[in-house]
This record gives C-alpha cells, structure tokens and sequence, in this order.
C-alpha cells in the first residue's frame, strides 16, 4: 500500500506541471463550443478586399488539419523534455487564445468567404466540406490556427533541446508557414485575423521571451533579479 502511495507522489510531482493544462484544456473547449452554438446569425462581417483575389486551393486542408497534431507534439515535447519551455508555451498560447475568446464574446463575428459550390470533387473538397459542416464560419478573430502555429515556432526555435536539430527548426518553419497560408487558400479565415494574429503573436513574443514571466516568478522565489531569456 505504501509503495503505492509513493508511486503516486512520485508520479504527481513529475508530473503535476500538466494540470494547468488539462483544465485550460476543458474551459477552452466548453467556452468556444458554446460560442459555436451561439454566434449563428447576428455577427460583424470580417472582410478585405484582398480575400476576393485569393485562390481557393484545397490541397491545402492538409496542413490545415497537420494544425492540431504540429501544435500538440510541441506542447507534449516541451512537457516532458523542458518544464520552463512548457511554460512559456502555454503563457503564450493560453493567452492569445482566451483574448480570443473574448473577443468573440463581446464582438461576435464571421466571414462570407466560403464557396457556394466546390469547384472540383476529390479527397481534399471532401475534407474541407466536412470541416465546414463542423466548424461554423464565426468566431474568427484573430485567428488561432495562426496564432498557435507561431507561439509552436517560437517554442521550437527557443527549445534548448532543438537548437542543434536544424531538420526539426526548418520544418517547423515550413509546416507553420504552410498552415498559415492554408487558413487563407480553403477560406477558413479573412486576412485580417491573419494580420490580428500575427500583431497579437508580436505582443505576445514581446512579454513571454523578452520579459520572460516564468523566470521572473523563479527570480521572486529565489529573492534574486530575473533577466530576459532573449535580449
């Protein structure tokens, strides 16, 4: 029984770190699904003229949907590989995220970007009608699958671990750059919450690499100065 008990402990204090995660986790998902099943109808238009000279090409619902698994590995990596990492991380995306979800609350919004009619019928047209039966043209801005995709950068590019590993840093980049462009080509989002994203991933940058909050709050435990990670 005690060797349980200790088992527990020892698993608790390895890894406790991922409880802030899990309950963002919840809170995340049960705000924006309410937000989903509320903003239908009344909500600002996001538009620019340049929407209207974008192509639509639905190769692209590949890396739009490589999204969910690029941001959950970096995440996951940080987890078990570099615990200040992790938490910058998810400094970084917990607080775009939940402006985001602040916005859409207070300013409901949506595009009229979507296609009337698929132009062509193959995998990828089909992926995308799917994708917009679940996921409502609303609550858009900024956008978070660009946000995210530049905080899971960021979190590769400053990873101590992955400094040497030049393959993994210029994937990242290529990955990242290719979901960004992706929100545009299947007409999931309006420049402008590219544009937002990327203002509010400058900010962001700003306050968690240069400011550095998880050093500060180690700085205040140990009674001594916290210094930036990046100058």
């Amino acid at each position: 029984m005690n060797v349980m008990k200790n088992k527990m402990k020892n698993f608790y204090a390895k890894y406790k770190h991922g409880i802030p995660l899990l309950l963002y986790g919840v809170i995340y998902l049960t705000w924006f699904r309410y937000l989903e099943t509320t903003v239908t109808k009344h909500y600002r238009v996001i538009h620019m003229d340049i929407d209207d000279h974008i192509p639509f090409c639905e190769v692209f619902v590949i890396p739009y949907f490589l999204w969910f698994a690029y941001v959950s590995v970096v995440v996951l990596y940080l987890f078990f590989k570099n615990k200040d990492d992790y938490y910058r991380t998810c400094i970084f995306l917990f607080t775009g995220m939940t402006i985001f979800l602040i916005i859409s609350t207070l300013w409901p919004n949506g595009h009229h970007l979507r296609l009337a009619q698929m132009p062509r019928d193959n995998v990828f047209t089909r992926m995308i009608s799917f994708l917009w039966k679940t996921d409502t043209a609303t609550n858009l801005w900024p956008s978070i699958h660009v946000y995210n995709s530049l905080g899971a950068h960021f979190a590769v590019m400053k990873c101590k671990e992955l400094q040497k590993k030049r393959g993994i840093r210029i994937g990242s980049l290529i990955l990242s750059a290719s979901i960004i462009a992706s929100t545009m080509l299947i007409k999931q989002h309006s420049v402008f919450d590219v544009l937002t994203a990327f203002g509010l991933a400058a900010i962001m940058y700003v306050v968690v690499y240069r400011y550095d909050p998880v050093m500060a709050v180690q700085a205040m435990r140990s009674g001594k100065h916290a210094r930036p990670q990046v100058s």
